[in-house]
């Protein structure tokens, strides 16, 4: 067998090997965060429960039968609450663990408490993260799993997200920078340890990163073949629309996808490809409108807007500025803008999990992470502007989408902070009238990092592989022992995955 053989044999077993540590690092820290977390888990749980009896809300409503009992006995109350503020000064223990007479009354009054007061201001959600979910908690029913191991089993369906999306990183690196190996194993090496908590918690934004990632992807494919054909277009138009299906928040990156898309028709018709293209274009358009205007005309039936949206607003409290109030936002002052950009790339990053209503981050790790990923994404820009000749036509066209979908993400959020009052509303708030949740982002992570590790590329250029390798090798051991330090206090904790 030749060198290039084997190089490619060696690079598709450490891919491999990344595929399963980073199913690994996904399943000891969902394992080791108890019920439920601060980001909404036991909302997407509902909603998740009610799909898998092919219940789809068409209203706010209570909480599911089979849901209630699991997130009146399963929940800790540590995300928000440390001791000191308990009575007696103590978590009590969990309630599986003492005896039943003991804690009966108590679960009552909880399951009581969540019925009359719980709606659920998830459920014009699109359906495709809580469609799949469904089918995995019908999965586990079958293998006749119950109580708090089910409720894990549903959280584990992360597992298997994480080792399709560092599957997915690889190949859309490989496919954009085929001569570029250092890129080829440092994208699916970075999502496989990278310490989003998202991903160790029941959630729909589990799903963004994997249908966008599929959209990119398709999309460079897309551009870079002579002839569209019609497999290709059905497909990029099925993970066109499973981006919209997946989560509401993906809509800036559909929109950086759809001018994209726009410049390809362009450029069929400029190479003389129209005729050849047009069947297959309007396959695209056909296979990403249908499932799109399904949940669209559902919306508009009974929530009364196209994306549901209205329902959560209305919920939360929020209202609309007038258009001259935008302006005395706080994000348009120095200060403002940089709490706004810091929040959200630390995030992205880390997540947003509270312990003890303090957030679950260091300063100093924040900053690594902050300043690293400006860093890497300013050098990108810098050589993909002044240095056209380093790149094919089509990487330009990727790092440009990818470029698109980095700005259209803030510039959405951006937009959603100025636009609304948001009153007694907890996050965001009127004293901090931001929408800084990078977990929102997340659609955009393998478009992000062939940025990020481009930049890393660039600036480690003088180095030999070996020496670019080391690098990587290190500033993953960074994220997972920045990551371990963190999160030290949860695995020990006695309502966990370890304790049961």
């Amino acid at each position: 067998m030749d060198a290039a053989n084997v190089t490619q044999r060696e690079e598709r077993a450490v891919v491999a090997l990344w595929c399963l540590l980073g199913a690994l690092h996904v399943f000891i820290f969902s394992a080791a965060f108890p019920f439920f977390s601060v980001v909404d888990e036991q909302v997407h749980f509902d909603l998740t429960v009610r799909y898998a009896h092919g219940e789809i809300p068409r209203s706010l409503t209570p909480p599911a039968g089979e849901a209630l009992p699991f997130i009146a006995i399963y929940g800790t109350p540590e995300y928000l609450w440390a001791p000191a503020a308990l009575p007696g000064g103590i978590i009590p223990p969990p309630p599986w663990k003492q005896p039943l007479p003991s804690v009966r009354a108590q679960l009552v009054a909880q399951e009581e408490a969540y019925r009359t007061k719980f709606q659920n201001h998830e459920a014009a959600s699109p359906p495709l993260y809580y469609t799949l979910a469904a089918g995995w908690w019908r999965l586990g029913r079958l293998l006749n799993l119950d109580g708090a191991a089910l409720l894990y089993w549903l959280r584990f369906l992360n597992v298997p997200l994480v080792a399709a999306l560092v599957w997915l990183g690889w190949r859309t690196a490989r496919e954009v920078f085929p001569e570029n190996h250092f890129m080829q194993l440092a994208v699916p090496g970075i999502i496989a340890f990278l310490p989003q908590t998202t991903f160790y918690a029941i959630n729909n934004d589990v799903l963004a990163p994997l249908t966008f990632g599929a959209a990119f992807l398709l999309l460079f494919k897309c551009w870079t073949a002579e002839t569209l054909s019609p497999r290709l277009a059905v497909c990029t138009g099925l993970a066109l629309a499973a981006t919209f299906l997946s989560k509401g928040s993906n809509l800036p990156l559909l929109a950086a996808g759809g001018a994209f898309l726009l410049a390809e028709i362009w450029s069929f018709r400029r190479h003389g490809n129209r005729h050849a293209s047009a069947g297959s274009l309007g396959l695209l358009i056909l296979a990403a409108a249908v499932p799109s205007a399904a949940w669209m005309a559902w919306c508009r039936l009974n929530f009364g807007d196209f994306t549901g949206a209205n329902l959560k607003i209305q919920f939360l409290g929020w209202t609309q500025k007038p258009l001259a109030e935008w302006f005395h936002h706080p994000l348009f002052s120095a200060s403002g803008l940089w709490f706004f950009v810091e929040r959200n790339v630390a995030t992205f990053w880390q997540g947003e999990m509270l312990w003890h209503r303090q957030p679950l981050a260091l300063p100093g790790v924040d900053f690594v992470y902050v300043a690293l990923s400006l860093g890497m994404v300013a050098l990108a820009l810098v050589v993909w502007l002044t240095r056209p000749a380093l790149f094919t036509s089509a990487q330009r066209s990727a790092l440009g989408l990818a470029f698109l979908c980095v700005l259209a993400s803030l510039a959405f959020f951006a937009w959603l902070s100025v636009q609304y009052d948001f009153h007694d509303c907890f996050y965001p708030s009127r004293e901090h009238p931001f929408f800084v949740s990078g977990r929102l982002m997340l659609g955009l992570l393998v478009p992000f990092l062939l940025l990020f590790t481009y930049g890393l590329d660039r600036l480690l250029g003088r180095l030999q592989n070996s020496g670019k390798f080391a690098v990587l090798l290190a500033w993953l051991a960074f994220m997972l022992a920045s990551e371990i330090t963190i999160d030290t206090p949860i695995f020990g904790n006695a309502y966990n995955w370890f304790h049961l």
